[in-house]
């Protein structure tokens, strides 16, 4: 079809606002009479608080309030916001007697200044009881392991073990010619977005409970804020305008949310609290670290006849997105590749570890990282080309998906040989290698697959009303949420598109709870294809009424007219034509007719696929690796705004290329202690260290449940590029990584051991 909105780079609706900074945060919120909020943390990783005294904080001049686990309601919840059960764990108080990691929250202040506030945390004194604690996954699961939390399943599993069977392992085992094994672990990096967490909240004299908060769920704030404050949800309003990032991890409630009321109620005034730098590393979430034992069996030919898995989590001292990071993580091994005999098990484990949720890949960064790094590994064993490969074993349409969903189109093996072709894979194979000086340079592909919804684990729905003024214009009520992503953007595109009027002529109004209809949130690459999809169908329901209202002024059919840019036209019949605005009023500034369309739109499973080129150059004398160029290679159905697109695919791999090299969020291991908490220790790669990024964007395997036949493009970046850099590495000095961050420290040690492994052979 041709389409004259959606495919072309509009100007961005929030552009003005952002560059102007007139667009307001929830940091910005300035309220009569506002306290600041602030936040006692533990300094021991594992301990009961056998006396907490607050006297000296509440004489502070300045100070309004203090709360600790005495004077909180003690209602346990899962942190992030339900009814999301398949993914979170209910294990969490809003304050405890009882620490469980380094860092951790144990006590609120809320006084007329910040440096006040500040003061009076440091006055109050906590005695401990310190606990034996763990801080990994092998230690945790000891028989005389210290219980973190004492619940089911027992032991410190967040949930029993998961597991996922097809076909009959041990005979795909015995087939195999050659079998491949393997240990891969994963770091703990973090979302490091620019907005810190931030939440105030106020009162009125009715018991309504107002809160402005940075979030990528805001009725499922809503849930869970009235859950555990013991309140109706029309007593809770949540608004949320602009965002700046969020990355997955903006979907937990970080403790703070409910003190902020709690504090907000008990004074009587408007409070804020608002994360520090340092404190988005504490009491923030982090990706999980993981480990990955991987087996593969594989005929001469390259056919994979069996799979076998386990992998290990370590959420932190709480459970957060722990059962859902491990069903979707682990069970994203049964695809990729085809095989036919897979047996994966999955674990998540407690540790007296900072917190581990949701964050941009959601568990199948750490699996795919191991499974295409193996399957280079195979390749070389077998003496055949990795493009090749892959190519062999990419699913392909009608491949059944871990969602338990046939794969429509062939979507990665476009991506595969697409990249081949612009690259010129078989020159690059052949070249010749560099052995003089320090440089040595290498090429790799990793390859990906990642879901559009969270569909089956989470019956998930999107919601739209679409409104026509009297003028012709058009108004779109969402509730999901802008991260900064451009995605409100978008929806004005299928709206216009759909409606057939031009896209200045389309509102979006989001961002508060008691106007939009509900939403479950902004994760899963689902916000364009499942809250797109909802607002293509409630705009289809304005047009619809539309043109039956201009029908009767056409002398024509309904299913006789079009309309585009705004104008309706009787097809064949050049003449008889009318505008948006004649139809629909009439009679100046007098409506016809109230033109509004509502829609649910209850999305099944859609699949993105990518295939990542990288060339990198390694020193190897100092073993500092830098990525030279990246093409990037996506499959994403049908393309709604390509700059906002590429640019998800381009934030993407600049955040995979940290965690590859670069970020690991680290404690002592002796103590629990946060060592790097800061952008300063905390090392990242910031504009002038990205490569040349040649991103290219296919159309080939659009979904018909998408709007459009759209897909998500969110998730898919940050999952390709980092096996992608190890498996250049690799072909570059010959020297395999199976973890990151890949450390210059790393390299240099390898090069040595291999070094003498070659003198002694």
């Amino acid at each position: 079809m041709n389409h004259s909105i959606i495919g072309n780079s509009v100007k961005r609706t929030d552009l003005l606002g952002k560059v102007t900074g007139d667009a307001k945060y929830a940091g910005d919120i300035i309220l009569p009479g506002l306290l600041y909020g602030k936040t006692k943390r533990s300094t021991v990783a594992h301990a009961n608080i056998k006396r907490i005294d607050v006297s000296k904080a509440l004489a502070l001049p300045g100070v309004k309030a203090v709360l600790t686990h005495e004077n909180v309601p003690r209602v346990l919840h899962a942190g992030s916001p339900h009814p999301r059960s398949a993914s979170v764990t209910c294990d969490q108080y809003i304050l405890d007697s009882k620490v469980r990691y380094w860092g951790e929250g144990i006590a609120v202040v809320a006084a007329v200044t910040e440096e006040i506030a500040e003061k009076a945390i440091a006055l109050i004194e906590v005695e401990y009881e310190e606990l034996p604690a763990v801080f990994t996954v092998e230690d945790a699961q000891r028989p005389d392991a210290p219980l973190i939390h004492d619940r089911e399943p027992g032991g410190n599993l967040v949930l029993n073990p998961v597991q996922f069977t097809r076909g009959d392992v041990e005979k795909g085992f015995a087939e195999a010619d050659v079998i491949i094994e393997g240990e891969y672990e994963g770091g703990r990096p973090t979302p490091a977005y620019m907005e810190p967490n931030v939440c105030a909240c106020q009162w009125d004299g009715n018991g309504n409970l107002t809160v402005w908060i940075s979030t990528q769920t805001a009725f499922m704030v809503r849930g869970i804020m009235a859950e555990v404050l013991g309140l109706p949800l029309h007593k809770v309003r949540v608004l949320v305008d602009h965002m700046g990032g969020g990355f997955g991890a903006k979907q937990d409630l970080f403790q703070h949310e409910f003190l902020c009321a709690l504090l907000a109620k008990e004074t009587r005034r408007p409070v804020r609290m608002e994360y520090s730098r340092e404190e988005t590393f504490l009491g923030g979430r982090s990706r999980h670290p993981a480990k990955v034992w991987l087996k593969q069996g594989f005929k001469k030919d390259g056919t994979i006849t069996a799979r076998q898995a386990r992998v290990v989590f370590n959420s932190g001292a709480y459970g957060s997105h722990g059962p859902g990071v491990t069903i979707v993580g682990t069970s994203a091994l049964l695809s990729l590749y085809r095989c036919d005999n897979i047996l994966l098990e999955g674990r998540c484990v407690y540790t007296n570890s900072p917190i581990a949720g949701a964050f941009r890949g959601y568990g199948v960064v750490q699996t795919y990282y191991a499974l295409d790094i193996q399957m280079d590994e195979a390749a070389v064993q077998l003496g055949i080309d990795p493009l090749e490969l892959k190519l062999k074993n990419a699913v392909r349409e009608g491949d059944i998906a871990p969602s338990n969903h046939p794969l429509i189109g062939h979507g990665l093996e476009d991506c595969i040989t697409t990249g081949r072709q612009l690259t010129d894979w078989a020159a690059l194979r052949q070249r010749t290698r560099k052995t003089d000086g320090p440089m040595r340079g290498g090429w790799g592909i990793g390859c990906e697959m990642h879901g559009s919804s969270a569909y089956p684990g989470i019956k998930e729905q999107g919601n739209a009303i679409v409104k026509m003024n009297e003028d012709g214009t058009v108004v779109l009520l969402t509730g999901t949420a802008g991260l900064g992503t451009g995605a409100h953007t978008a929806l004005a595109q299928i709206v216009a598109e759909e409606l057939g009027v031009k896209f200045e002529d389309v509102a979006v109004v989001h961002g508060d709870t008691d106007v939009v209809p509900w939403d479950i949130g902004a994760f899963a690459s689902h916000t364009t294809y499942m809250g797109g999809r909802a607002a293509q169908m409630a705009a289809s329901s304005v047009k619809s009424q539309l043109l039956k209202r201009a029908a009767e002024q056409l002398d024509a059919a309904p299913e006789d007219l079009e309309v585009s840019q705004g104008e309706i036209t009787v097809r064949g019949v050049h003449p008889r034509s009318m505008t948006v605005r004649e139809a629909v009023s009439p009679k100046k500034g007098i409506p016809a007719a109230q033109f509004v369309g509502t829609a649910t739109y209850h999305p099944t499973k859609s699949y993105s696929f990518a295939a990542h080129f990288v060339e990198v150059q390694v020193d190897i004398e100092t073993g500092y690796i830098t990525v030279a160029q990246v093409i990037p290679v996506h499959e994403i159905g049908k393309v709604i705004h390509p700059v906002a697109a590429a640019g998800q695919i381009e934030g993407g791999i600049q955040q995979g290329i940290g965690h590859t090299l670069y970020e690991d969020y680290q404690i002592d291991m002796r103590t629990g202690r946060s060592l790097n908490a800061n952008f300063v220790d905390y090392k990242m790669p910031l504009s002038m260290d990205m490569p040349p990024i040649h991103t290219v964007i296919l159309e080939t395997a659009p979904d018909p449940g998408g709007p459009f036949g759209a897909k998500g493009v969110g998730e898919d970046p940050i999952v390709a590029i980092g096996p992608a850099i190890a498996n250049a590495v690799y072909d570059a000095i010959g020297v395999r990584f199976r973890h990151y961050p890949i450390k210059p420290e790393q390299v240099l040690q390898a090069l040595r051991q291999k070094a003498e492994q070659e003198v002694r052979q």
